[in-house]
């Protein structure tokens, strides 16, 4: 196995996503930081951070990748009925700090987070270059709900969600696809395999076919118009 990559502040580069661990599944490089354009860089050769506090930044790129193609959104028949007669309201972009904040709160059950405090003031600092993005589910006008991610050409990489009420955040994330798809993206990215999103429609993609998906769509322009209410 080849010795971990290590990125300096200098360095910019990242290896092949080919040279990642297959265990950890996906662990490809350490360290770095999360400056925009390092970010930018690694969503676009399908390479995302995550780690604890405490730890270096550690950048993964796990294969097979789960991924979501907006056109294989499943919405159950009971989900169906909720969103037609929900008084909840779906907005975008309408406050990502509120939203990210929510996604690094403790969960039951689980101690500490991943969203440390420079990890949120990374993916804020995209937020206002216009590259990350969420959805934000009030009940009258308390935040109830949401996700965040970014959006690069025609692929939008999820990254949290959370949920303070029941189906909130299945009805941010139905309500963000069906949006997407709106709009010409092709691709969503959710990193690792759980449950719940396969329920969603969700699959699995080979790490070489999802590289090749990237340098396709995230070229690529989409027409949107990020922000409002949408339900």
């Amino acid at each position: 196995m080849p010795p971990l990559t290590w990125l300096t502040a200098d360095n910019q580069d990242f290896p092949a996503v080919e040279r990642a661990f297959a265990e950890p599944n996906g662990l490809l490089a350490a360290g770095g930081d999360l400056r925009p354009q390092r970010l930018l860089s690694a969503y676009r050769q399908g390479i995302f951070p995550w780690f604890s506090p405490g730890q270096p930044i550690l950048w993964w790129s796990p294969d097979p990748r789960t991924v979501l193609h907006p056109s294989d959104l499943h919405v159950s028949r009971s989900m169906r009925k909720l969103m037609r007669q929900t008084h909840l309201r779906v907005e975008f972009d309408r406050n990502f700090p509120a939203v990210i904040a929510a996604c690094a709160a403790p969960r039951q059950g689980a101690s500490g987070t991943w969203i440390t405090e420079t990890m949120q003031s990374a993916y804020i600092a995209l937020h206002r270059l216009g590259h990350a993005h969420c959805v934000e589910v009030y009940q009258d006008e308390q935040l109830v709900g949401g996700l965040y991610g970014i959006a690069l050409g025609r692929v939008f990489f999820g990254e949290s969600m959370f949920s303070r009420i029941d189906n909130a955040s299945k009805l941010a994330f139905i309500t963000l696809v069906q949006q997407l798809e709106q709009w010409g993206f092709e691709l969503i990215d959710c990193q690792m395999p759980t449950d719940h999103l396969f329920s969603l429609g969700a699959s699995s993609l080979p790490r070489a076919q999802f590289s090749a998906e990237l340098a396709r769509l995230c070229p690529a322009g989409a027409p949107s118009a990020w922000g409002g209410t949408l339900r």
